[in-house]
């Protein structure tokens, strides 16, 4: 019994100095050193770094070029809390979104799929130009059968979980656009798994378009999907440059993921 209560104790001390570390990087307003957190929570220099090591991997904590350490933006600004893959997935994300951006200079979304199969925005990064697509990030979901993102997701699981979607899902028109039949929404579906890219056009929103490809996990399974947003009157002269860039960046991303954090 001894040894349980002992065994317990220091799960407990391990959770309260990691919830703390949290904490103190929540109101930190600089990034932090190791030293820094040591010296603010007493904390010795081995457990410190194989708690910050930790927070890293799993994507609660980032790491700059000078070893400093800050919570996850995407913690404060992002869907809410995202936690185990999606967060690292979010950090690992980071540049090769900013990167598309430049490369598309359009809004670029991180998208995967909730428990009902619908497709919900994890990461937005809007686009520099004037007139621009924009959605705000709520942490709710869209349905998958009319965005490209949702196709290009639903496109990688068991046609079991296809079916299940579809006859629990609302099929609605949410433009004259939205492609409602069950039967041509599969054949989407389908296609989306041939192509690599799925492309929802006006789908959802008049005057919107969008690209998606998909990211693999270490794995080599299908886990989120990386999409360009643009306006439709730009997606038309840009179409084929803005698959070949969010193809190209979906395979960066998912090689990044596939390769393990320096600790």
């Amino acid at each position: 019994m001894q040894e349980w209560f002992t065994y317990m104790d220091a799960q407990v001390k391990s959770a309260v100095r990691i919830l703390e570390i949290l904490e103190l990087l929540g109101r930190a307003t600089r990034p932090l050193s190791l030293k820094n957190i040591m010296d603010e929570l007493g904390y010795p220099k081995s457990s410190t770094h194989l708690l910050m090591q930790t927070l890293v991997e799993r994507g609660y904590a980032v790491r700059d070029d000078e070893h400093r350490f800050s919570l996850n933006p995407d913690h404060r600004n992002g869907p809410g809390w995202v936690t185990g893959p999606h967060a690292r997935l979010l950090q690992v994300a980071a540049p090769i979104i900013e990167s598309l951006r430049n490369a598309t200079g359009e809004t670029i979304m991180l998208g995967v799929l909730n428990r009902d199969l619908r497709m919900q925005t994890i990461k937005i990064a809007v686009g520099p130009q004037a007139i621009r697509y924009d959605s705000p990030l709520s942490g709710g979901s869209v349905p998958s059968y009319c965005s490209a993102m949702g196709r290009m997701l639903l496109s990688a699981r068991p046609q079991r979980d296809v079916d299940r979607y579809l006859s629990s899902e609302r099929i609605i028109s949410y433009t004259p656009y939205t492609v409602i039949d069950r039967a041509a929404i599969r054949q989407l579906i389908a296609q989306a798994a041939k192509d690599g890219y799925s492309i929802s056009d006006q789908e959802l929103d008049i005057g919107g378009s969008g690209i998606s490809a998909p990211v693999f996990n270490a794995a080599g399974e299908v886990f989120a999907a990386l999409n360009v947003a643009a306006v439709s009157s730009r997606f038309v002269f840009n179409r084929d440059s803005y698959i070949e860039e969010v193809v190209a960046h979906a395979k960066e991303l998912s090689d990044r993921l596939a390769q393990p954090l320096a600790g």
